[in-house]
């Protein structure tokens, strides 16, 4: 894992598959999902490395509930008085009551969906108690008076949600929009509603944003909302 500075209060916690992010206020820290299972040791010796300790977690925002963002949310939620937040439509999957819909896979996204599943653990995600169950508008206090607000970008998994600090003019997409090694900014894949996932990309482009963090790809650290209008412009088209 590789810790990487990108605001003064701001670390990716970048894996093999995917990204975390931790948000870090004096008044306690936000992590923003947790990675594959058995992901929480190597977050703690960040935390740890970074001068923190676990116990200062406060909140734990969960973008949606596929493993590879959810996989380490169990033990994470028991480090001391943290509260777990994530939007109400996949909150039941998240707590292991139901299982979540299957992605509608176009042509060419099967043999990509197939070589991701054969990467991703074998050991199962534990449930994980959800104690916020977020809606559109919602706001995440997360110190010095800095809040995030959710922002429902359904289409990825019926709750999918990104979270936008508006001073910050920081965005936090989850999977609903992804970058490519060579830099490309593009629609997430594996979605279970492929329109609605459009719909949500464009509302996030409409966002002021400098700033765009993604659950797959490095982030883009300037002008994000120019990259993002112009990659809904062709997806419009």
């Amino acid at each position: 894992m590789e810790i990487v500075q990108l605001l003064p209060r701001l670390y990716m916690l970048s894996f093999p598959v995917g990204h975390a992010y931790l948000w870090a206020d004096p008044a306690g820290l936000t992590l923003i999902d947790t990675g594959v299972p058995g992901s929480a040791p190597l977050i703690a010796g960040a935390i740890d490395g970074l001068g923190f300790r676990r116990s200062d977690l406060r909140h734990l925002l969960l973008t949606h509930f596929h493993e590879d963002h959810v996989g380490s949310a169990a033990e994470i939620a028991g480090w001391g008085d943290v509260v777990v937040h994530a939007h109400r439509a996949d909150a039941p999957v998240i707590r292991g009551e139901t299982a979540g819909p299957p992605p509608r896979l176009a042509e060419w996204e099967r043999l990509l969906h197939e070589r991701v599943r054969a990467e991703m653990p074998t050991e199962p995600v534990d449930p994980v108690r959800v104690d916020r169950e977020l809606e559109d508008g919602d706001l995440v206090d997360l110190g010095s008076g800095v809040p995030a607000v959710t922002i429902a970008v359904p289409g990825h998994t019926p709750g999918s949600v990104a979270f936008h600090l508006p001073e910050q003019r920081l965005l936090f997409t989850g999977d609903t929009i992804a970058r490519t090694p060579d830099g490309e900014v593009v629609l997430g894949v594996f979605n279970v509603d492929p329109v609605a996932a459009v719909a949500s990309f464009e509302r996030q482009a409409r966002l002021d944003v400098e700033i765009a963090c993604f659950g797959h790809g490095e982030p883009l650290a300037v002008h994000a909302a120019t990259r993002l209008r112009a990659v809904a412009e062709t997806l419009a088209r």
